[in-house]
């Protein structure tokens, strides 16, 4: 390309010329190109063009033809000096750092002599400034609010005193920042608190919905009804979530009508079962409103254990066509029905009707009808069975739940606690530097020993205050006063966020939205 440019910049001298000139080039392959068979089309039109010239190639390798490639080399007019030059700029001082926090202590010191027991190679921190030094060594920026084994480490490196390790524990373990930051690692607090055991089928009985299924035959919704005695259960389909009068109605057709009525109703915080309609329902009907606490469905799990059993069972029987499931239902509730409860060591129907129905004719008796006092005795004797095992079975998962779960502390009217905010629906930019807890909020009332009632500010009405006790932590006291936590600022969620409502809070310091 650079002789084809050549021979285009001297063409008025060489074009035409009846005397060969020579063309020295350290390319080699270019002593060929005139007399090449095959040529592409840009060769071919190079080829045309140097045509018009009567020139002979001659190859010089590059180590010989350095005035050329001299020339082809970019001009630079700096000269390089032959002084040597230094690793640092002008201006700079390589010396010792000295933090602010140690010009601090030493000023200290002057007033407050060091006893014996300090080592040589660390300074004493005076009272006065041990706060200083534990928020320069827990919250300056080098640092990062560390746990006390990495606070420690800083400390240790420069200062001492008697009770450094004992301060700094109280330090970290009262730091706002981190209490509202930190992600918890421990297993969940709070003991497990099993409702009471009834004492006859049907007088305690636990609701739940099933949503998120396939249309089929005009149904989306299952309302289940479990008896907590027997494990009884009544799948119902529906063809939406229905409100609090229609969920009333379709209990009194499927469950009132046959059981009679219960003395005790527990199910979720759904908006049916939260409005006025149904407390007024269920007073007038003489049964009481259990009611599971904030974020924490273990409330009602024995609701949840059955819509686990029947998603399981209807997958097994309508996995080829899904939408089939109401089709499968009635077979499916038998199915729940007739199995042995791992609770009771009986089935459903044997625990309710106090017999077990049979699958084949040969498993008739041919005896007579039994009498209406024997059938009452045998009931009798079974549901005696039945709460037996209840009470066996209660102790056992007392036992086992428990070995997940530590020992809540002992919360008290006033006291303030930090929320967990793993269940709030938060409306932030970015999920994973949301605060892991918010507050302080102070406790109004002690429900009992694992829930609690919280006064929650104006922004978070719409969030049901009583809370387990796995959903907070208590605030404890810093070894001195502490800078308050910056105030939270309010955001506008979406009303899709649920029972949670409009308005959530989050540390506007941390966190902030781009809506």
């Amino acid at each position: 390309m650079c002789r084809r440019l050549a021979l285009g910049e001297w063409r008025q001298w060489l074009e035409g010329a009846t005397v060969p000139f020579v063309v020295w080039t350290d390319h080699r392959n270019l002593e060929y190109i005139r007399s090449a068979k095959r040529l592409n089309a840009r060769q071919a039109r190079w080829a045309l063009f140097f045509a018009r010239f009567e020139f002979v190639i001659s190859y010089r390798p590059g180590s010989k033809n350095t005035k050329p490639d001299a020339l082809s080399r970019l001009f630079s007019s700096s000269v390089a000096s032959t002084d040597p030059e230094g690793i640092l700029p002008e201006g700079r001082v390589v010396g010792l750092t000295v933090w602010g926090i140690e010009r601090q202590v030493k000023q200290a010191l002057t007033h407050t002599p060091s006893p014996r027991a300090c080592p040589r190679n660390l300074l004493f921190v005076p009272v006065p400034t041990r706060l200083a030094v534990l928020q320069w060594a827990h919250s300056a920026k080098l640092a990062g609010h560390p746990g006390v084994r990495g606070t420690l480490a800083s400390i240790r490196q420069r200062f001492w005193w008697p009770t450094r390790e004992h301060d700094t524990r109280r330090f970290v373990a009262a730091c706002s920042v981190r209490a509202q930051t930190k992600s918890g690692n421990s297993p969940p607090a709070g003991r497990l608190r099993p409702l009471p055991i009834p004492s006859r089928p049907w007088s305690h009985i636990a609701l739940d919905f099933v949503t998120g299924l396939p249309s089929s035959a005009g149904k989306t919704v299952i309302l289940t009804v479990v008896d907590r005695f027997s494990k009884a259960a009544h799948f119902i389909p529906l063809a939406k979530l229905p409100s609090a009068k229609e969920t009333a109605q379709i209990i009194i057709e499927n469950v009132f009508r046959i059981h009679g009525l219960p003395s005790d109703v527990v199910s979720d915080r759904g908006p049916q079962f939260t409005s006025q309609f149904w407390r007024e329902f269920c007073r007038l009907i003489g049964a009481s409103v259990s009611l599971s606490s904030g974020f924490h469905p273990q409330s009602n799990g024995q609701a949840e254990r059955a819509n686990q059993t029947i998603g399981r069972i209807l997958r097994s029987l309508s996995f080829r066509n899904p939408a089939s499931w109401s089709e499968q239902l009635p077979w499916a509730e038998y199915a729940h029905n007739s199995l042995p409860s791992s609770a009771t060591g009986l089935s459903p129907f044997q625990s309710s009707l106090g017999y077990q129905p049979p699958l084949f004719s040969s498993q008739f008796a041919e005896s007579s009808v039994p009498s209406a006092q024997a059938f009452v005795q045998r009931c009798e004797r079974t549901w005696k069975r039945v709460r037996s095992a209840l009470c066996r079975y209660r102790t056992q998962t007392v036992r086992a739940a428990n070995k997940r779960r530590t020992k809540s502390p002992r919360y008290c009217r006033g006291q303030r606690v930090w929320l967990s905010t793993q269940n709030l629906p938060l409306k932030t930019a970015s999920r994973k530097l949301t605060p892991r807890f918010i507050g302080p909020f102070r406790i109004s009332r002690v429900i009992n020993p694992v829930a609690v009632r919280l006064l929650l500010p104006r922004y978070l009405r719409r969030v049901h205050p009583v809370f387990h006790v796995s959903c907070i932590k208590p605030v404890l006291r810093a070894p001195a006063r502490l800078p308050p936590p910056p105030p939270p600022s309010l955001l506008r969620a979406h009303p899709s966020t649920g029972s949670v409502g409009f308005w959530t809070c989050v540390l506007g310091a941390v966190v902030t939205s781009t809506s």
